[in-house]
């Protein structure tokens, strides 16, 4: 009846555990994972392209200030232009202006000759006929052939009308010449006035013109390299816009790489639970078999073979998630070790890989000796293609001893007490140090 009970737990045992406790599948390949110099470096190139971008930014606000005072002094210039050229327009009028005072003075002039010629005219008739006539235009010879007292008096009227219309001939003659003499000084002096104010007027217009060529010229140059400033912006900021896009498309990947860790993390985690539940199970199974009264003739348990392999495998992955100790571990459990340099306190109970070595094989009545070295010649050697689950495998540094140990437990995984900081993990079987071979114990 006690048999059949341990039959049955056993039954069940493997029912729950669905097979080899051992098989551990392979992780899958891991999203890409940017080193940190990848980051680094994109982080540098982001930073290094925003400080052009930057730098570009105050060029062009440098320039579009300039560009205003240019454009300002444009506008100026401008104006000035269309300044000098409504005085041109202006000094034109004037010279027409006084073109037309220059045709009526010509006009006045000629009215001065005609009156100089009717004036000289007046005055040869009246000599003229003073002559034909005979007569003593003097007073003496009027008044001395008078023949009465009333020719006497008709004689001295006559006279003072001879001497009036002479000295008035006389002075229209030289009032005529007076105002010819006047038109043509005006009409000189406001032709002359007019060409000269011409004359200054257009050099202003071209002076003008010349400063407006000149302010359009520095403001075309202007325009263009703000152009060129703002196409220069224009292609850094797409190289900003690509290594920012490029940044985070790395930070992304590490991102997702950091989820992917956890998820792994998380999924060994339960693996390992699973894995030592089962160990523990086992275990538990096979101590409460050797513990129970042999029927018969029935043999002992034997000390080597699959289920000592089973049994080792099962006490080393019972203590999966303890952590790493140096100097840790025997035959009886996790224990505290000795300093490691590292500030670790003394107190700590854990594994070192060889100490978890001890415990294991304790399993199966094994009394390995201490460091890994020792191990790896505690038994029989075999080579690493040759590997069987419960062969211990090393692992050392060119040219030194070995200095670990783990073991392997099928399915291309081992089970190790890695180093300070972590726990006794299942991890996939590592080539890098490997040595050749591995060791047996059964």
């Amino acid at each position: 009846m006690r048999r059949s009970g341990r039959v049955l737990a056993l039954v069940v045992l493997l029912a729950v555990l669905g097979g080899n406790g051992t098989a551990f599948a392979q992780p899958p390949t891991p999203p890409p994972n940017p080193s940190n110099d990848d980051l680094k470096s994109s982080s540098d190139a982001v930073s290094k392209t925003a400080g052009e971008v930057g730098l570009l930014t105050t060029q062009l606000a440098d320039l579009d200030s300039r560009t205003d005072d240019l454009q300002a002094a444009l506008a100026g210039q401008r104006e000035s232009a269309e300044g000098a050229l409504v005085a041109l327009q202006s000094a034109r009028d004037a010279a027409a202006q006084a073109a037309k005072q220059a045709d009526d003075a010509r006009i006045e002039t000629d009215a001065a000759s005609g009156a100089i010629d009717q004036a000289r005219m007046r005055l040869d008739e009246f000599v003229t006929a003073t002559y034909q006539q005979g007569i003593d235009t003097g007073p003496l010879g009027l008044l001395t052939e008078a023949t009465s007292p009333d020719d006497l008096v008709a004689r001295s009227e006559f006279n003072d009308l001879i001497v009036r219309s002479q000295v008035a001939a006389q002075d229209a003659l030289e009032r005529a010449r007076v105002d010819k003499a006047n038109a043509d000084s005006a009409a000189r002096a406001a032709l002359d006035a007019a060409r000269d104010r011409q004359q200054q007027a257009q050099s202003a217009k071209a002076a003008a013109d010349s400063a407006v060529a000149a302010a359009d010229a520095a403001a075309q140059a202007q325009a263009k390299a703000l152009a060129d400033v703002a196409a220069q912006r224009a292609q850094v900021q797409g190289r900003l816009d690509a290594a920012v896009a490029s940044d985070a498309g790395l930070r992304d990947q590490r991102a997702r790489y950091d989820t992917w860790q956890r998820q792994q993390a998380a999924e060994q985690a339960a693996r390992e639970r699973a894995a030592r539940d089962a160990a523990n199970a086992r275990a538990a199974a096979a101590a409460a078999a050797a513990s129970a009264p042999r029927i018969g003739n029935a043999p002992a348990p034997a000390r080597g073979g699959g289920d000592a392999v089973q049994r080792v495998m099962d006490r080393a992955m019972s203590q999966l998630g303890v952590q790493y100790v140096w100097g840790g571990g025997n035959g009886r459990g996790a224990s505290t070790g000795i300093p490691d340099g590292l500030g670790s306190p003394l107190n700590r109970i854990g594994f070192d890989c060889s100490g978890l070595m001890l415990y294991a094989f304790g399993a199966a009545g094994i009394a390995l000796p201490r460091v890994a070295e020792n191990q790896y010649n505690a038994g029989r050697h075999v080579p690493i293609s040759d590997l069987r689950p419960g062969d211990m495998v090393f692992y050392q540094n060119p040219g030194e001893p070995i200095h670990h140990v783990a073991m392997f437990i099928g399915n291309g995984q081992m089970l190790e007490a890695p180093y300070t900081g972590a726990n006794v993990r299942i991890t996939p079987l590592r080539t890098k140090g490997l040595v050749s071979q591995a060791t047996r114990m059964f």
